[in-house]
């Protein structure tokens, strides 16, 4: 649990800086349509309590590790100002924003009972809710360090080699407006209108220092890392990911999530970690007519279970030889990938039809491992030939490097701005 901090707001938070800010009002419609279908989890399960605050200081991000949450909206801002200075002191302004979100506490001075004649300091929409679990976790995309050959807040010499520009994979058909960015912003938590109302906030503060780029509304958890739980199913009817590496396993963790005490060659993300996120577009209708056996070859587990073939449970270790070459779980699997492993903390999401009658809908994918070349860029070099690719399109996305975790008296960012 984060302290409770002053109740005054710091120079950059206060109402006379926030007149004028309306950055987020794209969001406002995303925040009513998340808010049509709230779910604040009433029970207690393996992730915890609900409506409980999680911490936001310490040796890692939140968001990462953290038991996966129900909910999540993703934004990628692009930066507008050339200024460093104001940039910097932006990311201490979010800081001290999700400070107190992710504590269940209003931004500043709050929404209410303030100067009537200016803007409140939180747009007031999670009013009466909980923390419901909520995390906010950043990263850094290559953008920032350089974009179009221009170095504009000192930073090139800072991009580690490890935040690579990701290839273009077979079957891509990425659409830029929905890929990239200088900044991204995970926001996770139990019920969608805390989770957007933390997006809002933070563009709404960013005003005139980043806009957004693109952003995604998330349901449906896809992935745990509470290996006790059950894996939810994606939009096909499937358990997948079932091996994910566990928040409490702290040597694989260690292993193939956070960055070496040394930073890998780059000393300001020691203790961080890289975000993959991509955009799948699912083929939903194909799907529904595809047969019940060609669906679980293409998977390699069975539906009801989620067992692997020749298994009988989720959780029976794989026999890769007894799955078709082009198995999905095959394919995937550590042991046809050199032993590299990523953390998943995928969702699901649907946004309407496309126009053509058809659902647009898929997964959205999210990655951590300590380096994206040896992890998600090689695991989906060897998905190239897998049967899935026939039912899915990578359509979306990003790359970022996400810094250690805030101290206290720290803000996001400080590593790499010092």
């Amino acid at each position: 649990m984060t302290e409770p901090e002053s109740g005054g707001t710091r120079p950059g938070l206060s109402r006379r800086r926030m007149l004028g800010f309306s950055g987020a009002s794209l969001l406002v419609g995303a925040a009513a349509g998340a808010g049509l279908d709230r779910v604040a989890s009433a029970d207690q399960d393996a992730d915890g309590e609900a409506g409980a605050a999680v911490a936001f200081h310490g040796a890692h991000q939140a968001g990462i590790a953290t038991p996966v949450q129900d909910r999540l909206h993703f934004a990628a801002f692009d930066v507008t100002t050339g200024d460093r200075a104001r940039l910097v002191r932006m990311l201490k302004d979010w800081t001290d924003a999700a400070a107190a979100m992710t504590a269940g506490r209003p931004v500043g001075d709050g929404a209410v009972g303030g100067v009537a004649v200016a803007p409140p300091d939180d747009t007031g929409e999670a009013l009466g809710l909980p923390p419901s679990r909520l995390t906010l976790t950043i990263g850094f995309g290559p953008t920032l360090f350089e974009k179009d050959g221009k170095d504009r807040f000192g930073l090139k010499s800072r991009r580690p080699a490890a935040l690579v520009d990701l290839p273009h994979f077979p079957g891509d058909d990425l659409d830029p407006d929905r890929s990239g960015g200088d900044i991204a912003v995970q926001a996770c938590a139990d019920d969608p209108q805390v989770a957007v109302h933390a997006v809002r906030n933070l563009a709404r503060i960013g005003f005139g220092v980043v806009a957004v780029r693109w952003s995604q509304l998330g349901f449906g958890k896809t992935s745990s890392t509470t290996p006790d739980a059950q894996t939810p199913r994606n939009l096909f009817g499937f358990k997948d990911g079932t091996d994910n590496i566990a928040a409490t396993d702290a040597a694989l963790l260690g292993e193939h999530v956070w960055v070496g005490d040394g930073g890998d060659g780059a000393a300001w993300m020691a203790g961080g970690t890289y975000l993959v996120a991509r955009r799948i577009r699912m083929h939903i209708e194909t799907w529904d007519r595809t047969s019940l056996r060609e669906q679980e070859d293409i998977f390699g587990r069975d539906k009801r279970e989620g067992a692997p073939v020749g298994g009988a449970k989720e959780r029976d270790r794989p026999v890769l030889a007894r799955m078709k070459p082009d198995a999905h779980v095959k394919l995937a699997h550590p042991d046809s990938n050199g032993g590299a492993r990523i953390l998943r903390r995928g969702y699901s999401f649907t946004d309407g039809s496309d126009g053509l009658g058809r659902l647009e809908a898929g997964l959205f994918f999210i990655a951590f491992q300590r380096d994206p070349r040896t992890g998600f860029v090689r695991v989906q070099n060897s998905l190239a030939g897998d049967a899935l690719n026939e039912y899915i399109q990578h359509v979306g996305s990003g790359v970022y490097a996400c810094p250690p975790g805030v101290r206290k008296g720290g803000h996001w960012g400080d590593t790499l701005f010092a």
